[in-house]
């Protein structure tokens, strides 16, 4: 059945349900699966002979095929952004708060793809995938993945469900660092870019903190020097503490004062090591949770994208030189208390374009959320993004009726 068609499916159902689902939701959607069988060459070296990329779509793709976009997810994030998957499973897509009809990305007037990026473990090839070759999992041989090994993956993937430009690719993190490559390697196929809460390349902090999270699941007993599956196990303490580091980067010092200030979960101190602040409860709890929900291996192969994503650096540093393929408007929102890819490294990427001379128009959002802010919803960070997707969906209708 065609991504549209499905999508088509879902609203029809969402119709004759409106007291059980938001009036603003894309409604009851369904993983898709595209397999390719098309060897894809990698930036180490590899060569991935055939692969799978799981995807949802939302919304409809007009009979010009120009209406589509293409999000790119951050580094847990998966291929289900809107939407549910059941009406006993509740949970909304990861970004619901910004796609939807009459939200941002309007699925009346967008058709929305949203992928799981190869070596993920959402169900893309990745890790836990079967090694054709050995017939066991990947493991730890499944290869290094960097931004434009995934870029050239979705850029198959919009061949299969004929897209030939999208009206626009949006990311966020290290999903921004996507879109920046998409504006690189295909500039003609991509018609705005929208980059959100993300850098050019990682500073040395942000680096140092990946590798304190890598080590914190490589010295996991469990860990078994990435077979953990075929020991039976999975290395739970090493992927807790790892994500326990990388929350407390995506909060601000202000947005977790305000949640849990020094609060106790008792009336008194223990004089012990068991947990006794809020804060504490709260981190083991979102460490808990991860463990059992996402791959090490992922986690490992996704924080070395990050890593090693540096444009500028074929170009003697010159950011600007990199980013000179470029043809579309850019839109760069920043959050004002996001120390992990701080406003500063927006400004970096802005001043290169405007060097570069693209068009760029950029947003200091005050939010008190941290980097998490790209998530949440926030009146202005809705406005600025809201308003750019409109004069998007404007210039669409100024082609069709061209």
């Amino acid at each position: 059945m065609a991504p549209w068609r499905a999508s088509s499916w879902t609203r029809k159902l969402t119709h004759t349900m409106p007291d059980t689902l938001p009036p603003d939701s894309v409604g009851l959607v369904t993983p898709q699966t595209a397999h390719f069988d098309t060897p894809l060459a990698l930036a180490g070296g590899k060569t991935l002979d055939d692969y799978t990329l799981v995807y949802e779509t939302y919304g409809q793709l007009n009979a010009e095929r120009n209406n589509a976009v293409l999000i790119c997810h951050a580094l847990s994030g998966h291929h289900h952004a809107a939407g549910f998957h059941s009406m006993e499973d509740r949970k909304p897509g990861w970004w619901d708060a910004y796609i939807g009809p009459g939200k941002a990305i309007d699925t009346n007037r967008f058709f929305v793809v949203s992928l799981n990026n190869l070596g993920g473990c959402h169900g893309s090839t990745g890790p836990c995938a079967t090694n054709p070759e050995t017939r066991r999992a990947w493991g730890p041989e499944f290869p290094v993945m960097t931004v434009s090994d995934w870029v050239h993956s979705q850029a198959r993937l919009a061949d299969r469900l004929g897209i030939e430009r999208f009206a626009a690719v949006v990311g966020g993190s290290l999903g921004g660092m996507q879109v920046l490559q998409w504006t690189m390697a295909y500039p003609e196929r991509i018609a705005n870019a929208v980059v959100i809460a993300a850098t050019p390349r990682l500073s040395a902090q942000n680096i140092a903190f990946n590798e304190v999270a890598r080590q914190a699941i490589r010295s996991d007993p469990d860990f078994h020097d990435g077979w953990y599956t075929e020991h039976g196990t999975v290395p739970k303490r090493g992927l807790k503490l790892a994500r326990m580091i990388g929350h407390i980067t995506y909060l601000s010092e202000h947005s977790m004062g305000a949640k849990f200030g020094r609060d106790l979960r008792t009336d008194q101190l223990n004089f012990g090591y068991d947990v006794e602040f809020q804060v504490e409860s709260y981190l083991r709890h979102q460490g808990d949770t991860f463990s059992t929900s996402f791959d090490a291996n992922t986690y490992l192969l996704m924080t070395k994208a990050l890593d090693y994503f540096d444009p500028a650096a074929a170009h003697g540093g010159d950011l600007a030189a990199a980013l000179a393929p470029a043809q579309c408007p850019f839109l760069v929102i920043s959050f004002t208390t996001d120390w992990r890819f701080a406003p500063p490294r927006s400004r970096e990427l802005v001043e290169a374009l405007m060097r570069a001379d693209k068009a760029v128009s950029y947003a200091s959002i005050d939010s008190p959320h941290g980097h998490d802010a790209f998530l949440l919803p926030h009146p202005r960070y809705e406005a600025v993004f809201g308003g750019f997707m409109r004069r998007v969906a404007r210039d669409l209708m100024l082609e069709e009726t061209a």
